[in-house]
């Protein structure tokens, strides 16, 4: 934390993770390992305050700010706002009521997300991963997907056309890399799919065909294909290495969850309003998601 002249409190802006104010008021000092990388008026900026910025407002920062770019854009944001604070300071904005509203905000928005990091942090153990991992891989249910290319043409015509073209013999990708108006495959390649991910009538004509069998052409909202199945297989669980992140995330929020469920259940809560009988459970401190995948 900086160096501060009494009764100095820097707000972060927005305050996603920490609330600083929160954390002066309540006795943190500088480290003294901590490095200075700027003084605004005698005020210090240290690398903590610069790793405390990076963690809040880091992933909200455009993609192409990376490494010595995104430290300096983020320094520079530091350098502004201690300005603005000081200017706010010798204002006495820090003494008004509605200041001291929104740092009891701040402090309490902090305590709850440092409780739920702890939670989450302690529930992410290499075994509960693993055990997670594999419930899910046991309960997948069996599935079939395939392995296909094909050409997407604007008309029946064109279609037929470029149907007569791959049965005479010549190469399906090349055909396709000259004819498909399907620029999210390269040489007409789908890659690994199951029947769900595509529009109906796609997937009921590719499904019903096996390794290397054309299909006539099938017509859908997208226009005319032609399609040849290159491979079928039950469909693979991913390797633990490769989706490792998101269960994690799920294990976090299932025991972040399950302790504001307990919390809850404890508590004597009282409300003006009248929620919903299925918004009274978790709130929205720990919300889970599931990302779907869809292909067309």
């Amino acid at each position: 934390m900086r160096h501060a002249s009494k009764n100095m409190c820097s707000g972060r802006k927005g305050m996603g993770i920490i609330g600083v104010c929160a954390l002066l008021a309540i006795g943190f000092t500088t480290p003294a390992s901590s490095k200075v990388l700027a003084k605004v008026n005698g005020v210090e900026i240290t690398d903590e305050d610069l790793r405390l910025a990076m963690e809040d407002l880091g992933p909200g920062l455009p993609r192409q700010l990376e490494g010595k770019a995104r430290e300096t854009y983020l320094l520079d944001f530091l350098v502004d706002e201690q300005l603005v604070v000081q200017k706010a300071q010798a204002d006495k904005l820090a003494e008004t009521p509605d200041f001291a509203k929104k740092l009891a905000y701040m402090r309490d928005k902090a305590l709850m997300e440092t409780l739920l990091g702890k939670i989450a942090k302690e529930a992410t153990t290499d075994v509960a991963i693993k055990q997670t991992y594999d419930e899910a891989a046991k309960n997948q249910k069996s599935e079939t997907e395939i392995h296909a290319h094909h050409i997407l043409v604007p008309t029946e015509d064109e279609a037929k056309a470029a149907l007569k073209r791959v049965k005479g013999g010549e190469d399906f990708s090349k055909v396709a890399t000259e004819l498909s108006k399907d620029p999210g495959s390269k040489g007409g390649d789908l890659g690994w799919f199951t029947k769900d991910r595509m529009v109906p009538e796609f997937g009921e004509a590719a499904f019903k065909l096996e390794p290397g069998q054309i299909s006539d052409p099938v017509k859908t909202q997208f226009g005319w294909h032609i399609i040849k199945i290159d491979e079928k297989r039950a469909k693979q669980f991913p390797p633990l290495e490769q989706v490792r992140d998101q269960v994690a995330r799920y294990v976090a929020q299932k025991a972040q969850t399950e302790v504001i469920n307990k919390l809850r259940d404890s508590a004597k809560i009282e409300r003006s309003d009248a929620p919903p009988a299925d918004a009274s459970k978790g709130g929205d401190a720990a919300k889970s998601a599931k990302p779907e995948e869809k292909k067309k």
